[in-house]
């Protein structure tokens, strides 16, 4: 079955900034650290929390030291004073948007005004809203509501920023019939607004709508009842077992969004169950889907694209092409990637859970591979000289003890750090480091390629590609890894930073390119390799307009940069 997946499905901003707060905090600090009541209305991500640890409260009587974690929803002001006063740490996870709505409260009603908050009385955000009116504020939910106000004046008229946008508008135009002064202010999420106009524009496109998320999520009620509207068959899920295939017989194209409170794994999970239902398994494109799906999961897409990036460095290296080297390259890029996705499985889990399930299905065969790959590599190093035997010994050392406790547990508590995966940014930086020095140094330490100015910025070229791969995988694995816990570079400084930074680094990659012809060092071959950098560019363009979510698919079209660039190097050498 096809399915089409709402742009903006999955955390909303705020969401997802409370998440990369506490998540962070959890892997920085050693102090106790609770949520005040849950983080966000998603079952599987309060346990997901519990097991790492991070304990919910509604009392605080009970506790007396750690470091509380105030949810996206915000609370009333006294609460907030009462922890103070009992002496925790507070880490204010607010979202910004409901931080506004607070002002907007506190700011009117000092002034005199009364407020009409438009939510339902029972939610979290609308609990922590009243608590800034001081006294001076109505709960209405419909427009018939506003009949059984008092007559008071002025009112300031705000909402729950996860209302239903019509609604919001029905409510605002009986409020001015009754009280034609009245000051209104839409603060509903534009994410709110905007997941409910993807859903609304389904119809016509799709034959049946799936809403991913958590029965206590107020927004993703709100988003079902919308997709209801539709008028097409529509399910409310919250994990992939809730999915009933009989429910879709007859249905060959299904809509799918998801509340502001749901993790992107849940998603990819109920994505995947559901393209599994009613598939055309003789049709060329399912075929197609699955080979590309198990070369992405078994990493041999890794492989290919490590070969591909290797034939490329000896054809601007100037040298002539010598398939030996793009194969020690592939056989140990693939050795040392299978390796680590089992070192460090945890990320997977969150990451991409149809790569976790395939590794655990296919576990002894691409463990016996990968040491088949990696002892092959070495043999072949062996074949070249000591150096570069030495050479791949050293990286091979350095990349088994990368998920392993290295540091004493003496010294952790002040390093903060266990293993070399810890160092802030150590990941991408090592991969790309262990690709560039394989395919970019190797060949020059055999003796089979000379060491020259264009071998030396064919390496540097390397370099920076490899680099500007690991960063975009980084960019596609975010949600997973604060979960494991791993300090990468969009973690650390943030997407959009970091989007700056491969945009910087795909620049630079170019101007080498460009040096390369202007100095005489390369020749006009280089042309051909600035393609490869224009598609990474688009590539990464793809991902930040959000035009595909991360998954297999977005992880292939990276991969196939380097599938490109080998086969524009393969031509350039055969014609």
């Amino acid at each position: 079955m096809k399915v089409i997946l709402a742009k903006t499905a999955g955390f909303c901003m705020g969401v997802k900034r409370a998440m990369e707060m506490v998540l962070a905090e959890s892997n920085r600090t050693k102090a106790r650290l609770f949520t005040y009541g849950p983080l966000i209305h998603n079952r599987q991500v309060v346990d997901m929390l519990a097991s790492r640890g991070i304990q919910e409260i509604d009392n605080i009587d009970d506790f007396h030291t750690g470091e509380i974690v105030i949810r996206a929803h915000g609370i009333p002001p006294d609460e907030r004073a009462a922890i103070k006063k009992k002496g925790f740490k507070i880490l204010d996870a607010t979202c910004p948007r409901v931080a506004r709505v607070q002002a907007l409260i506190r700011y009117h009603t000092s002034k005199g005004y009364t407020a009409v908050i438009v939510g339902d009385k029972d939610h979290a955000e609308v609990k922590g809203l009243i608590g800034y009116s001081k006294g001076r504020a109505y709960i209405i939910q419909q427009p018939e509501d506003i009949a059984k106000l008092p007559d008071t004046k002025p009112i300031v008229m705000v909402a729950q920023t996860t209302q239903d946008g019509k609604k919001i508008q029905d409510i605002e135009r009986a409020l001015k019939e009754r009280f034609p002064d009245a000051l209104t202010f839409n603060t509903i999420c534009d994410a709110t607004n905007q997941r409910q106009h993807e859903v609304a524009g389904f119809k016509g496109k799709v034959e049946a709508i799936v809403v991913v998320g958590g029965r206590h999520s107020g927004n993703t009620q709100r988003l079902f009842e919308v997709a209801k509207e539709s008028g097409l068959p529509t399910f409310y899920v919250e994990t992939d077992k809730d999915i009933n295939e009989k429910d879709f017989e007859g249905i060959k194209t299904v809509g799918v969004t998801a509340g502001a409170s749901t993790p992107t794994w849940m998603i990819k999970k109920v994505t995947r169950r559901l393209e599994e239902i009613h598939e055309n398994k003789t049709s060329p494109a399912y075929w197609l889907k699955k080979i590309l799906r198990f070369l992405v999961l078994s990493d041999l897409a890794v492989a290919g694209g490590g070969f591909g990036l290797a034939c490329a460095a000896g054809i601007l290296a100037g040298e002539k092409l010598r398939l030996i080297f793009p194969l020690l390259s592939a056989l140990y890029i693939y050795a040392m990637h299978v390796f680590n996705r089992f070192l460090d499985k945890k990320a997977s889990i969150y990451n991409d859970p149809e790569r976790a399930i395939f590794l655990e299905k296919h576990r002894k065969i691409l463990i016996a591979i990968g040491c088949i790959a990696f002892l092959s590599s070495i043999f072949i190093s062996y074949t070249m000289g000591w150096l570069c035997f030495s050479a791949i010994i050293i990286l091979s050392f350095f990349g088994f003890i990368f998920n392993i406790p290295v540091v004493p547990e003496s010294m952790r508590k002040k390093l903060r750090y266990s293993k070399l995966k810890d160092i802030p940014g150590a990941r991408s930086l090592s991969e790309a480091l262990a690709w560039g020095i394989t395919i970019g140094i190797l060949p020059m330490l055999s003796g089979k390629y000379s060491v020259s100015s264009a071998g030396i910025l064919s390496a540097v070229i390397v370099f920076f590609m490899s680099y500007a791969r690991a960063l975009f995988m980084d960019l596609l694995q975010t949600q997973g890894d604060l979960v494991a816990g791993t300090n990468t570079l969009p973690i650390i400084i943030g997407e959009k930073r970091t989007i700056t930074v491969l945009y910087t680094i795909l620049f630079i990659t170019a101007l080498g390119l460009a040096t390369g012809i202007l100095t005489g060092i390369m020749n006009l071959s280089v042309l051909l390799f600035i393609l490869p950098v224009i598609t990474m560019a688009t590539c990464l363009m793809i991902h930040h307009k959000a035009w595909l979510q991360p998954g297999t698919l977005s992880e292939a079209l990276v991969e196939g940069n380097f599938f490109f660039i080998g086969i524009l190097a393969l031509c350039y050498a055969l014609f």
